[in-house]
């Protein structure tokens, strides 16, 4: 009987069926872990494994071929997938709620992307360096989510409006993580973050679904957003001025 939440016991005994898995398929040639439980991890981790593919062998084949096998071993749900160039993604949820997050990769193209890499068995062949924070992106979604944030509110359609504040604030946050080497993708540099930084955003949070909260979040977050992409993105300061008198 599974638990209601995961143990790290449970994580573990999953996991180990998942490298047997790996052990036993001749298809993959390789495998590693990556993610948090790397250094470490905590009660709360996932599990994140990365296989690589023999080259002769479809990825989609052998996911599928998984995917099959981990439903019935271990009732996984795929949540989603996640292509990223040549590597695939899958996200599986457990009934005890332990996601675990498998990628595969054809074998001339595994290796790591990021710090975050223990190989396991086999061999890398490639080292794949992470790709960078998309900032000008970040802000580009910031700018255009800001008028949607003012029309919104203007309109009083006050939720989807507190969704725009919060995307600005999100993606300011990112720009400021990138500026400063951290993680900018899922949040997962928010927290460390400067704790000035982190004080410069507070008011950008929306308190309540009024006129006055809103815009003051709208007016804190787009400020903070000019702010951390004036020396990174071109486009801060060229469109600077017509963000600000949307909110005039």
């Amino acid at each position: 009987m599974l638990a209601v939440v995961f143990t790290t016991a449970d994580r573990d005994a999953a996991r180990d069926h998942v490298l047997d898995m790996a052990h036993e398929d001749a298809r993959i040639v390789a495998a590693a872990a990556i993610g948090s439980l790397v250094d470490g991890g905590d009660r709360w981790s996932d599990i994140d494994l990365t296989f690589a593919v023999d080259d002769d062998v479809a990825v989609s084949a052998v996911l599928d071929d998984w995917t099959h096998h981990l439903a019935a071993d271990l009732d996984a749900v795929v949540l989603f997938d996640l292509p990223a160039g040549p590597i695939i993604y899958r996200v599986f949820l457990l009934p005890d709620g332990l996601q675990m997050d498998l990628s595969f990769t054809p074998a001339a193209q595994f290796g790591a992307g990021g710090p975050r890499f223990r190989l396991l068995f086999g061999e890398e062949r490639a080292h794949r360096p992470p790709a960078p924070a998309p900032v000008d992106d970040l802000f580009g979604w910031a700018a255009v989510y800001v008028r949607e944030a003012r029309a919104c509110i203007e309109r009083g359609r006050l939720w989807q409006a507190e969704h725009a504040v919060n995307a600005v604030r999100e993606n300011a946050l990112s720009i400021a993580c990138a500026r400063r080497g951290l993680p900018a993708r899922f949040g997962r540099g928010f927290d460390d973050l400067p704790a000035g930084v982190l004080a410069a955003f507070d008011a950008a949070r929306v308190r309540t679904l009024s006129r006055d909260a809103l815009l003051g979040a709208l007016r804190v977050a787009t400020e903070r957003l000019l702010d951390e992409s004036a020396d990174v993105v071109p486009a801060a300061q060229r469109v600077a001025s017509s963000l600000r008198a949307l909110l005039d």
